[in-house]
């Protein structure tokens, strides 16, 4: 994240404030204050914020949220113990993140949970109390039909809740896999619009950054942050870049 702000082309970054680095990356981020900064709501394949006796229906034994995103949303949406534990967890984030000092950007969601409608709604209900103004639109071009009307329906509450969103998103199908000539080819068929570029940089790669992303090519996709022909290739396209506070700012 310092690397590719300081001496690249990344204008944002989304913090897992319950992440075990967490404290490293605020302290980096506290550094770089160009760098716009967001919350990235944990809620399935991650550790919590609480500990387990508050969220025992969440987590498992080490505190850890699992990857039965389905299962899991099912409960969110029919057991109402289940809810009022799923949102002292995310008012729980939240609150780590106001900790840090650190201006709030935006709010995604690991695995974009947040196309969960109870879990957006908790999001946006708590959210409010913490200054939030921007939740990422997951839409790609080839999103797959059966999220589609998902996407719909979380582009309409956003909108409804005067909360800003980006109108498109490039780089989750090639999740992993943005090196170079894909960012490259990507800057040279942006849509019109406001969008996100999706990626996941790091100075080392796959499972040594976690267990599920053992495909995924962090250093290849932060060679591509740092690359001159693709900032060239940004300047030469006269895109203006920024975080949503910037694109707020402007509107």
């Amino acid at each position: 994240m310092e690397l590719a702000h300081r001496d690249g082309v990344l204008n944002a970054a989304s913090l897992m404030v319950s992440a075990p680095e967490a404290a490293d990356a605020v302290a980096r981020a506290r550094r770089l204050p160009s760098l716009r900064v967001g919350l990235h709501v944990v809620l399935a394949d991650g550790p919590a914020m609480l500990p387990r006796a508050a969220i025992p229906d969440l987590v498992d034994a080490h505190g850890r949220f699992g990857s039965a995103m389905a299962r899991d949303g099912c409960r969110f949406f029919f057991l109402p113990h289940v809810r009022r534990q799923l949102a002292a967890e995310i008012r729980a984030q939240f609150e780590a993140f106001a900790a840090t000092g650190l201006p709030l950007d935006h709010v995604n969601t690991h695995k974009h949970f947040h196309l969960h409608p109870t879990v957006l709604s908790l999001i946006l209900s708590i959210g409010r109390e913490f200054g939030l103004r921007a939740v990422r639109l997951p839409l790609e071009s080839d999103a797959p039909l059966l999220l589609r009307p998902w996407l719909a329906l979380l582009r309409r509450r956003l909108r409804r809740a005067g909360i800003a969103h980006n109108d498109y998103v490039v780089g989750m199908a090639r999740s992993g896999a943005m090196d170079e000539a894909v960012l490259l080819a990507t800057l040279a068929k942006l849509p019109y619009g406001i969008g996100e570029i999706y990626l996941h940089p790091a100075v080392t790669s796959g499972a040594a950054i976690a267990p599920t992303m053992a495909g995924y090519r962090h250093a290849d996709e932060l060679a591509a942050l740092l690359s001159p022909r693709v900032r060239a290739a940004l300047d030469a396209a006269g895109v203006r870049r920024g975080g949503f506070a910037d694109v707020l700012a402007t509107a």
